[in-house]
């Protein structure tokens, strides 16, 4: 019986060949669909730049930096360019910037509504960009009739959403634009909260070494760099100390402040360590002429009492009298035994 059954089945097989070809092209259908479905990027995937631009595409500039006067207009661009396999729609949006505690440029969120230099730009809400392509994308910068004089950080993105599980996270790249509104410049820094505090070597003949702590703000209304110098001098001599980090770690927007910690080795603990703090501010970017920037000293004292070294001089004053002690002892201890054990006088030993 069963030998019948399975020529019944291969009977029916061999009599409908055409119904084996559809199911076969079936599941080569899902298969590649399956495949096809799988090699499509997500939006996790996607990539793109934005550059500074002009009307025809990238242009080389890093940053926009603008001079205009108030009630004036210019049109900018930024070139978005979507270097992934699939076509996207980005969201423009431009805002006022700042620097982060580590000099690196960023903007407020796109959901803050702009209060300075962002509120002056106007772009496109949204662009959509082919896989591969590049858009360029206008920026209109309209400066108002009564802006006050000086920098006005802000910046254009392009961004776009992605949601993994519940959270939602906005991934924005973007252009920095460096607005500066012509006018009365002023380039002025204001050194407040110096702090020094000494730490020692319990080795007495090393040196130790001066921490001293400071915040530096831009009192103007032009970006600043501000040099940093700290000297500390005892009875014996000076040390001297320059920021090594690079220059923007050191930029501070107006009305910005950052705190700055300096190590200064080689300070002998001899009572009173002077310490001087002196900032030397310069306009960032290009010098603006007729603009110079008045540097700013503070002074502080820490006191450093030399421990290791009073102890070791109190050591060296009553090793004498320790060695006189000890000795004075054995020779006691020499005549007892003598004594105890009557092989003679004291005498005669």
């Amino acid at each position: 019986m069963t030998t019948s059954r399975s020529r019944g089945a291969l009977a029916r097989l061999a009599v409908s060949p055409a119904a084996g070809v559809a199911l076969l092209v079936a599941v080569l259908v899902t298969i590649l669909a399956t495949m096809v479905a799988f090699a499509t990027p997500s939006d996790a995937d996607t990539t793109w730049s934005v550059v500074p631009a002009n009307a025809d595409g990238p242009d080389g500039r890093s940053v926009i930096d603008l001079e205009l006067a108030g009630g004036q207009q210019v049109v900018e661009h930024v070139a978005v360019i979507n270097r992934s396999t699939q076509p996207v729609d980005f969201t423009i949006d431009a805002n006022d910037g700042y620097l982060t505690s580590k000099g690196y440029f960023d903007m407020r969120p796109s959901d803050a509504k702009p209060a300075d230099g962002g509120s002056w730009i106007a772009v496109p809400e949204k662009v959509t960009i082919a896989a591969g392509a590049t858009s360029v994308v206008p920026v209109t910068v309209s400066i108002p009739q009564n802006a006050t004089p000086g920098d006005h950080p802000a910046g254009v993105t392009a961004s776009l959403e992605t949601v993994s599980g519940q959270v939602r996270v906005q991934n924005r790249v973007g252009v920095r634009l460096n607005i500066r509104v012509t006018g009365d410049y002023v380039a002025k820094v204001a050194v407040t909260d110096v702090r020094a505090e000494y730490t020692g070597s319990w080795n007495p003949f090393a040196a130790g070494s001066v921490e001293v702590t400071y915040t530096v703000a831009n009192a103007g209304n032009v970006r600043l760099v501000a040099d940093n110098r700290v000297l500390t001098s005892t009875f014996v001599g000076e040390n001297n100390w320059s920021d090594p980090s690079a220059a923007k770690t050191r930029e501070l927007m107006p009305g910005g402040s950052r705190t700055f910690v300096a190590r200064v080795a080689g300070a002998w603990p001899l009572g009173p360590i002077g310490t001087t703090v002196t900032v030397i501010p310069s306009p960032a970017g290009q010098p603006i002429p007729g603009v110079t920037a008045q540097r700013m000293a503070v002074d502080t004292t820490v006191w450093a009492l030399p421990w290791p070294q009073l102890a070791l001089l109190v050591l060296l004053v009553l090793a004498p009298f320790a060695i006189r002690l000890v000795a004075a002892w054995r020779r006691r201890r020499i005549k007892k035994l003598i004594m105890l054990h009557g092989k003679g006088t004291p005498q005669e030993a």
